[in-house]
């Protein structure tokens, strides 16, 4: 009985302790904007997925690249994801990554990456790939989660999807960029569909 009792308490410690780890491994991160995504990524590539198979732990996804809008002077043909925040990707679509680049010539990429359907992107989006994101990789964009939210210096855009929207694919993310005006500040532009002012001031996101 003393022993029937202590395997069943130590099956419940295992038990807890497997609870606790994988409690620990929950995937956490902090969303980002579309711009911020492009500028911190190695690669950025819109591609369509072919392929998968199961590689040492990690999930590697054969991917066909259509276009790079920046990294190597090669083509990507496998995607890997892993841990915590791997990707789920489905096979024959096409999205639009950022991630990082190993060294053996792979793309890496995670839930805290910006992975998007291509169909799904705004054409503001498709067209601040190639013409204005890397134009605003010097600025600054400014997360708010709850008001106030305030910028400390000129060169910073504040992002209000979130508190204005409830979403982080909100106005800003799918048709503003950050970029440089010619005094040095940043500020957010609208470059398809004229809005009612070319830049947006701070004060009204």
């Amino acid at each position: 009985m003393t022993w029937s009792v202590s395997s069943c308490f130590i099956t419940l410690v295992v038990l807890f302790l497997w609870r606790v780890d994988d409690i620990t491994e929950a995937c956490t991160c902090m969303s980002v904007h579309p711009q911020r995504a492009f500028c911190n990524a190695d690669v950025v590539i819109r591609a369509k997925v072919v392929g998968v198979k199961a590689v040492s732990g990690n999930t590697n996804y054969d991917v066909k690249q259509i276009e790079m809008f920046k990294g190597p002077n090669q083509d990507i043909h496998v995607i890997s994801t892993g841990g915590p925040c791997r990707a789920f990707l489905e096979i024959n679509k096409e999205y639009l990554f950022t991630g990082k680049l190993e060294t053996d010539g792979t793309m890496h990429v995670t839930l805290c990456d910006f992975i998007e359907s291509w169909e799904a992107m705004s054409a503001t989006q498709k067209k601040s790939l190639t013409q204005r994101y890397e134009s605003g990789c010097k600025c600054k964009i400014i997360r708010c989660t709850s008001i106030p939210c305030t910028i400390s210096a000129p060169e910073e855009c504040l992002w209000t999807d979130w508190v204005m929207e409830k979403s982080h694919s909100g106005p800003q993310a799918q048709h503003f960029a950050c970029i440089n005006r010619s005094d040095g500040s940043c500020a957010w532009y609208r470059g398809i569909a004229p809005p009612k002012k070319e830049f947006l001031d701070i004060e009204d996101p």
